[in-house]
């Protein structure tokens, strides 16, 4: 029985750390690679839980099974060490996975913005991106505009693009600061009535979204905005086109 008891101890402290473990990591991902929003935008959630559970679920699953005290002290600290290294390993290529999937630019196209992640963006086609834009940021997405497309045959070759599965918002050669495309981007908003015309059951919902910018509907217009998972909505100043709230809400 004492046995058994120790086992399930050293189990326990081996969850415990962990857990610990995994805390640290959710801080990364969700305070610096999949902030608010795009936790559900991205999958970023539903991806980082499925490797931390595993892994947090296994690792002390073997030390329960490992652990014996009647080894010699030697070997159970080799045997304990070995499943750690097993853990972390498994632990950092998840975060990896994580990070190679992040979002790293919410970027205006003609109509709409779309989330671009670091898998969409061609590694050969970073040396074009802009000068004073950071490709691939670590420390969450940052807000980017296409560049004005050039009618005729660029348009032309785009279009092709796109049919055949391209996505031109992760092209860095069109990349340009946001700031620039302010004008385009009060063309293209909606009036967030609209949104609240099309979705009446979803009243309440708006309500609470435009309340949580600050201003009121009339200072507001919402853009259609593309993930990987989800179409939602945007909210921007319709002054100054700041970004100021997101709406679950298709406003295609």
């Amino acid at each position: 029985m004492s046995d058994w008891k120790s086992r399930f101890k050293a189990a326990a402290v081996h969850l415990g750390l962990s857990l610990l473990v995994a805390g640290g990591s959710a801080l990364l991902v969700f305070g610096l690679w999949y902030p608010a929003p795009y936790d559900q935008l991205s999958g970023g959630r539903e991806l980082f839980f499925l490797i931390v559970s595993v892994d947090v679920v296994l690792g002390p699953l073997i030390t329960f099974a490992v652990f014996n005290r009647a080894k010699p002290k030697t070997e159970l600290i080799r045997d304990l060490a070995i499943v750690g290294l097993i853990q972390l390993a498994g632990l950092s290529y998840g975060l990896w996975t994580v990070s190679l999937a992040r979002p790293v630019h919410l970027v205006f196209e003609v109509d709409r913005f779309r989330v671009v992640h670091v898998v969409d963006i061609d590694p050969e086609a970073l040396n074009k991106t802009p000068a004073g834009i950071t490709a691939m940021p670590f420390t969450g997405p940052t807000l980017l505009a296409l560049r004005p497309i050039d009618h005729g045959t660029e348009r032309l070759e785009l279009a092709s693009a796109e049919l055949n599965g391209e996505m031109i918002s992760a092209r860095p050669d069109l990349w340009l600061p946001y700031e620039q495309a302010q004008a385009r981007v009060l063309a293209a908003g909606k009036p967030v009535a609209a949104l609240q015309k099309r979705y009446p059951a979803r009243t309440a919902e708006i309500d609470r979204a435009v309340a949580a910018t600050g201003r009121s509907v009339d200072q507001l217009r919402s853009l259609p905005l593309t993930a990987r998972k989800l179409d939602w909505s945007v909210l921007v100043d319709a002054k100054t086109a700041q970004v100021v709230g997101f709406l679950p809400l298709d406003s295609f």
